[in-house]
């Protein structure tokens, strides 16, 4: 696992060791960056679910100004730990150790995110808790962009009734990229 593009182009990452995660594919990650490139200089990016922290640290990579990683495994924590040092973005990145939802209520207050991504253990429909959850948070915005990375087969026809819009849809072979706003 790499950074596909921007100042740490090439580099490589660390990943958790065993099952607990599933890291996104470099050819999937840099074809869901190639659709947000061009919004993602200067933008605050929140990364849940974070695993290796790969996908906040690539938008760092592309000119984020800020991003805010959650994971609450502890070898995941390290590799995050490791790889944004690595990359020399500590700075510009925090990182709750935590369960997302505690984590979520913590960061009102903050301001508004650009992107929130997300890539829950699929089929679990921690997403849809994920989505209740960000609906009355002070930190997203009609403006935020909430991907959601999914299986295939993952159902998501309730994103109305929570006042999202579907935007985008991305089908990979594997799963999906399901791309939301405030309705």
């Amino acid at each position: 696992m790499r950074i596909i593009s921007g100042s740490k182009r090439g580099m490589n990452l660390q990943t958790p060791e065993g099952l607990g995660t599933r890291p996104t594919s470099d050819r999937i990650k840099e074809t869901l960056f190639n659709m947000i490139s061009f919004d993602i200089p200067g933008c605050r990016f929140l990364d849940l679910f974070s695993g290796s922290g790969q996908m906040g640290i690539e938008a760092l990579s592309r000119g984020a100004s800020e991003a805010v990683f959650v994971e609450k495994d502890k070898t995941a924590i390290s590799c995050i730990e490791n790889n944004l040092s690595k990359a020399k973005f500590t700075d510009e990145a925090t990182l709750y150790k935590e369960d997302v939802f505690s984590a979520l209520n913590k960061l009102n207050g903050n301001e508004e995110f650009d992107f929130v991504f997300m890539d829950p253990p699929y089929n679990k429909l921690i997403e849809k808790q994920v989505l209740e959850s960000l609906a009355n948070k002070s930190y997203i915005s009609n403006e935020t962009t909430i991907i959601v990375e999914a299986s295939l087969d993952t159902d998501i026809d309730y994103v109305s009734e929570l006042g999202y819009t579907i935007t985008k849809e991305k089908l990979y072979k594997t799963n999906k990229h399901i791309f939301l706003k405030k309705a």
